[in-house]
């Protein structure tokens, strides 16, 4: 059984996914996770994140990086929304994807083009999402928590681009599968939104 879960940056996907794949006892991908690692490590070698070709020397990260919490900086989460407009890069990280989707136990995969273009084969398929304004303030929330200063309006703005960016991308850009179940969690809590998806799940396992 394959859960594809998509939707825009700080929409809860991450956190449902989790969820979902705890409930129904399967493993567990945060694709976002591989973009960040190639944005980071575009970087750190002296690139430009909006250069396919330095992006795309990055996609030979070490495997290790996947588990440093520099990833989960809003910086990175800036530079993997560049780097994953490149084709290339998407190329570079499908098979990887890919490999997971296929396990015979099957997998809950989280990002933006899962149900689209990872695994449009999905059992089940979950469009999250919610207002930017909302995204902006769990984001800003989360930021405070762990002693991160950084204005809500500029998270806010910050977001709205990423938005911008993953949607008009040619090349897999964010957008609800048309068979995928859409949730918006704008007033949903956490408790509240993993409910519903994990309710949406079995009603479309029936």
């Amino acid at each position: 059984m394959i859960i594809a879960v998509d939707g825009p940056t700080a929409s809860g996907k991450g956190t449902i996914a989790k969820a979902i794949a705890e409930h129904f006892e399967l493993p567990y991908l945060d694709t976002g996770l591989l973009y960040r690692a190639v944005g980071y490590q575009t970087v750190a070698d002296g690139g430009d994140p909006d250069s396919p070709e330095d992006a795309l020397a990055a996609c030979d990260f070490r495997s290790d990086l996947l588990r440093s919490s520099a990833l989960r900086s809003e910086e990175v989460g800036g530079y993997a929304s560049r780097v994953s407009s490149h084709p290339g890069v998407r190329q570079a990280l499908y098979e990887r994807q890919r490999a997971f989707a296929e396990q015979p136990c099957g997998a809950v995969l989280d990002g933006r083009d899962i149900g689209t273009v990872i695994a449009p084969e999905a059992d089940v398929k979950l469009f999250i999402t919610a207002s930017v304004q909302e995204r902006a303030k769990r984001r800003w929330m989360e930021m405070q928590g762990r002693e991160i200063d950084i204005p809500l309006a500029d998270i806010e703005r910050d977001i709205a681009a990423r938005d911008s960016r993953d949607i008009n991308r040619a090349d897999a850009p964010l957008r609800a599968a048309p068979d995928a179940l859409v949730i918006d969690t704008t007033a949903l809590d956490k408790e509240q939104a993993i409910q519903t998806a994990i309710e949406a799940v079995r009603q479309a396992l029936r």
